[in-house]
């Protein structure tokens, strides 16, 4: 294999690594922060520490006229649409429910982007995709009943279909735009679209708030990691290897948010999930098979 195809590889895991991680740290900043001020606040540093990194290194882009509209729906579909579905769904369901809902971000992509922008999914990717849910199911379908309601549910499925109507508009602008550029109109954008419901809904909260060291940190962490280096390593990886190809390592979150739980929020790891993270790994592993008999052709 090429190593630019491990590069891409290690890109993915990184990314859902980090998502993974996300579920758990928003739960700990819902302690104290409301929803929207979560999501602005890591928002705004987000774009700071980007733009710091942008202008020192010289890699700044002039966006064209021509797409201004695309730049603005894709900060609406995410973060705007897809945080206000995500951050509200999580206080409705479990970190792993939550999880689990994300992890079928796969399952809907090959239909929109057949319709949208014409990119097939193989016979591999669809064998790997049903495995590797299965797997997903394995690990987190036991005792979540209680955790889990129906508005909750909505919101984290309103999540996934903005997540990949963002794809298939990212999937384009990669062509003309390196990853730090989109990322960063998205986030700053972003804050335009969440600022007037900040200021109206939670602004008075947020003020009358005196949180401590450890939720400022998680907020800094969901910033970092989750709203700057993921999104970099994902649209890095949408560019070099499809959108299809691509979402379908959403099934290894799941994976990595329930090994997280066991270690952060003590949750139980047995066989099943054993099982399930290897049905996963196996199914990610088959859906790549293209892209591996390409990286040695």
């Amino acid at each position: 294999m090429k190593i630019d195809k491990i590069w891409v590889y290690i890109a993915a895991i990184l990314a859902t690594f980090f998502w993974g991680f996300s579920f758990v740290w928003f739960k700990q900043a819902f302690l104290v922060y409301r929803p929207i001020t979560v999501v602005f606040l890591r928002l705004v540093i987000a774009s700071i520490l980007l733009s710091i990194y942008i202008k020192t290194t010289g890699k700044t882009q002039i966006i064209a006229r021509k797409d201004y509209k695309s730049f603005l729906l894709l900060a609406f579909f995410e973060p705007f649409c897809y945080f206000m579905g995500e951050s509200f769904g999580l206080t409705f369901v479990s970190a792993t429910v939550g999880a689990i809902i994300i992890a079928t971000i796969p399952l809907f992509t090959p239909f929109f982007t057949y319709f949208f922008i014409k990119e097939k999914i193989t016979i591999y990717g669809i064998v790997g995709l049903i495995i590797s849910f299965f797997g997903v199911l394995l690990i987190v379908i036991k005792g979540q009943g209680g955790a889990t309601s129906i508005k909750g549910v909505i919101l984290m499925f309103f999540a996934v279909f903005t997540a990949v109507s963002f794809g298939i508009i990212v999937k384009k602008l990669t062509i003309r735009y390196s990853v730090f550029t989109i990322v960063k109109c998205q986030n700053l954008l972003g804050i335009f679209y969440f600022l007037p419901f900040f200021i109206i809904f939670e602004g008075s909260h947020f003020l009358s708030v005196k949180p401590d060291l450890s939720v400022i940190i998680t907020i800094v962490k969901l910033a970092v990691f989750c709203s700057t280096l993921a999104f970099i390593f994902m649209i890095y990886v949408i560019k070099k290897i499809g959108l299809i190809n691509a979402n379908i390592f959403a099934n290894i979150i799941p994976v990595f948010t329930a090994v997280i739980a066991f270690f952060v929020l003590k949750e139980s790891f047995d066989l099943k999930k054993i099982i399930g993270i290897a049905v996963v790994i196996c199914g990610l592993f088959i859906s790549q098979i293209p892209q591996f008999k390409r990286g040695k052709s």
